[in-house]
C-alpha cells in the first residue's frame, strides 16, 4: 500500500514540473513576444494557457483521490496538502504570462514608446525566481526556499521603481499616457509572478519542516 502511494506522488510530483516547465517557457514567451513584436508566440502562450488550466485540475483530482484512499499522515501528507497548495499558484502564473501576451497583443501603443528594459530584466528576475521555487520543491530544500522568499523583495523593488518611472513619463508626455497604462499593468503582471513563486517556496518550507512561514 505504501509504495503504491509513494508511486502515486512521484507521478503527482513529475505533473507539478511539467506543468511548471509550461508555465516557464510562457512567461519567457510572453515577455519575449512583447518586446520583439512577435505575435506568433503571443498567440502560442494563450493557446498554451489551456493545457496548464487541464494540469492543474488533473493534478487537484489526483492529490484528492490520494487522500481519500491512502489517508497518509506526517511528511506524505504535508506532501500532497503542499502540491495542492502550489499547483494553484502555478496555474496562477500561467494566467498572469497569459495576461502579459494580451497586453503585447494590443500594439496600439508600439510606436509611441519600445518596451521597456526595466521590464525586460524585472521579468528574467521573475522567471528565475519561478526557477528556484521550483528546484526547492524538487529538491526538499528549505534553505533555497528561504532566499526566493527573500529575493521575491527585489522584484518588488522593480515594481515599485517602475511604477513611480511610469508615472513621470506619463506626466512630461500624455501624448504616450495609454502605452505608460498598459506597461504599468505588465509591471503589475510580473510582480505577481514573484508573489506566487514566494508563496512557493514558503510552502517548500512547510513541507520539510511542517512551519507555516507565509505571514512571517
Amino acid at each position: 500500500m505504501k509504495d503504491k502511494l509513494h508511486s502515486e506522488l512521484e507521478n503527482v510530483n513529475k505533473m507539478l514540473l511539467d506543468m511548471a516547465a509550461k508555465v516557464e517557457l510562457n512567461i519567457s514567451r510572453a515577455i519575449e513576444g512583447c518586446r520583439a513584436t512577435d505575435v506568433d508566440a503571443l498567440e502560442e502562450v494563450v493557446k498554451r494557457d489551456v493545457e496548464i488550466d487541464l494540469a492543474e485540475k488533473d493534478i487537484d483530482e489526483i492529490c484528492v483521490s490520494l487522500l481519500a484512499l491512502f489517508q497518509p499522515v506526517a511528511r506524505d501528507l504535508r506532501f500532497i496538502t503542499t502540491a495542492l497548495k502550489i499547483v494553484r499558484d502555478i496555474e496562477r502564473i500561467g494566467d498572469l504570462a497569459k495576461n502579459l501576451a494580451r497586453q503585447g497583443l494590443d500594439r496600439r501603443y508600439e510606436k509611441l514608446v519600445p518596451f521597456p528594459l526595466e521590464l525586460n530584466e524585472m521579468a528574467t528576475e521573475a522567471r528565475d525566481l519561478l526557477r528556484k521555487a521550483l528546484d526547492s520543491f524538487v529538491k526538499q530544500d528549505p534553505v533555497l526556499a528561504r532566499m526566493v522568499i527573500e529575493d521575491d523583495k527585489k522584484v518588488d523593488r522593480y515594481h515599485r521603481d517602475n511604477l513611480h518611472s511610469f508615472i513621470a513619463a506619463m506626466v512630461e508626455d500624455s501624448a504616450a499616457a495609454g502605452a505608460y497604462t498598459q506597461y504599468i499593468s505588465v509591471n503589475k503582471f510580473i510582480e505577481r509572478i514573484g508573489d506566487h513563486s514566494s508563496n512557493i517556496a514558503a510552502m517548500v518550507v512547510y513541507m520539510v519542516e511542517g512551519r507555516d512561514v507565509r505571514h512571517l
